[in-house]
């Protein structure tokens, strides 16, 4: 059997009474380490679960998931997965594929960014199009999802952002050769995202462009480790959000409607040091 267990958002022990007891009695536990983090390291969720943990990484989740499934087959196997098990595509894929194979799996859910975004105050029905914001290189400044902000904002929708993280990913230079190299893990923060944002509607400005999706004086939520004791959620304009720091990650942005309902500004409004 493989099971897909949902940890939450926090630390090892937001995980589910079910999960928990399942996972003891798993003979391999594996952690997908790449699509998000805990506050928590490894070795403290070794000691919480009271088991040896096998991280799986990018590249072992999408190109070896063959050796997890396989020990599925004839051995008990968890794979524990931060916040949601469907909140990623990957794990949508690794589902696929243990059907296909004939494996008996079980799926444990649990928090994720999706629904404890709420936390701010703003209600999850009048959200749109979830949308993810990579980071820019000198030579790939994708803006796409720009269209899918002001889609949302077109209906009267919030839009929450999903922040990049790069986890275990190897260095343009080593690409070339047989060892790969990696670079130090990198986690978006709200200042970083709040400048690409700025950058995108900069240009819109000089392409004469005036109906924009947002601007500099925006309204814009910035939250920081949701659903551990340290969270932060600030209120504030882009051009405030760009310098501003949240702290440790994971962070993510939303950008509310225009059209608040009374009791979504009123709750947001613990949050800024303006009134709203």
């Amino acid at each position: 059997m493989l099971y897909v267990i949902g940890l939450g958002l926090g630390d090892a022990k937001d995980i589910t009474v079910k999960g928990l007891e399942i996972l003891k009695r798993c003979e391999l536990v594996y952690l997908e380490s790449y699509t998000s983090i805990l506050t928590c390291g490894k070795e403290e969720m070794e000691k919480f679960y009271e088991k040896e943990i096998i991280v799986a990484d990018r590249d072992f989740v999408e190109q070896e998931a063959d050796i997890m499934l396989n020990n599925a087959e004839t051995k008990e196997v968890a794979f524990l997965v931060v916040g949601d098990p469907f909140s990623a595509t990957t794990h949508t894929d690794l589902i696929l594929r243990a059907k296909e194979r004939g494996i008996k799996f079980q799926i444990i859910h649990n928090a994720s960014i999706m629904n404890a975004v709420g936390s701010c105050g703003l209600q999850l029905y009048h959200f749109g199009e979830t949308i993810s914001i990579p980071f820019w290189t000198d030579s790939w400044k994708p803006e796409s999802f720009y269209e899918k902000i002001k889609a949302n904002r077109l209906h009267g929708l919030h839009t929450l952002c999903l922040l990049d993280i790069k986890v275990k990913e190897p260095t343009f230079e080593s690409m070339t050769k047989k060892k790969k190299e990696y670079m130090p893990p990198k986690f978006m923060t709200v200042s970083e995202a709040a400048d690409q944002l700025l950058q995108i509607v900069e240009k819109k400005k000089s392409e004469g462009i005036q109906d924009l999706a947002y601007d500099e004086n925006s309204i814009f939520v910035g939250v920081a480790r949701i659903g551990h004791e340290s969270q932060k959620i600030i209120v504030c304009s882009l051009a405030e959000m760009k310098i501003f720091d949240l702290g440790p990650p994971l962070h993510s942005l939303v950008l509310p409607s225009n059209n608040l309902h009374e009791l979504e500004r009123d709750y947001l409004q613990q949050f800024s040091e303006k009134p709203l």
